[in-house]
């Protein structure tokens, strides 16, 4: 049977305010972080969720802790498959630094898209087996996102216009048969609504997410 996984990117931290490029660095939330938090958890509240999980990085957790706790369900389970893309030496630095040390883009240590796309695609189905027939809250990170994103609807999000903002809501349905995530955002009016949460689109953020 499907399951509902409605996919939430972390809140800010101070890393994304100054533009430095996050990855597996475990940076956490700011306060604006928290209150973007906050504001996800009650447009969340309008449906009703079986469980939260999460990426193991703080920014994600500590998102899906408030989510959980105005949900009325435990703490999130973590799951390591749901952590954001490494950018390997390029992490701590912003896109000019990257620029400079890197002008043939060749960073030592980033994670491959296609490397990125596999775990998050075998954690998801691990949750979607776990929760079968449920809903259930995924916070993480926007990279992560983007590949789901990618991958269940090719054409249909164009990857730099479409924005992934800090607190931003995307929905989908697990296809067990097909292995796969089926997108729901563009059908979803609580998407919609929940992208106003940020003030920034995901590119803007992440500038090394375009290379």
């Amino acid at each position: 049977m499907t399951t509902l996984l409605t996919l939430v990117r972390h809140g800010e931290t101070d890393w994304n305010a100054h533009r430095r490029i996050q990855g597996s660095t475990d940076i956490p939330l700011n306060d604006t972080g928290r209150s973007q938090a906050a504001a996800t958890a009650l447009l969340l509240g309008r449906r009703r969720f079986d469980a939260v999980v999460a990426s193991p990085l703080s920014r994600a957790f500590e998102t899906g802790a408030i989510i959980a706790r105005h949900l009325g369900l435990p703490e999130p389970t973590t799951y390591p498959g749901l952590a954001e893309r490494s950018y390997g030496e390029a992490e701590g630095l912003t896109d000019a630094e990257v620029t400079e040390r890197y002008p043939h883009d060749d960073v030592p240590g980033r994670e491959s898209r296609a490397a990125l796309l596999a775990r998050a695609t075998e954690t998801l189905a691990e949750i979607a087996v776990r929760f079968d027939a449920g809903s259930v809250v995924v916070a993480t990170h926007g990279a992560v996102i983007r590949s789901v994103v990618n991958a269940a609807a090719p054409g249909t999000a164009e990857r730099w216009s479409t924005p992934i903002r800090n607190g931003s809501v995307h929905s989908f349905r697990w296809d067990p048969e097909r292995f796969r995530a089926e997108l729901v955002r563009f059908d979803d009016p609580l998407d919609e609504v929940s992208e106003q949460t940020g003030d920034e689109s995901f590119v803007e953020q992440n500038p090394l997410e375009r290379r």
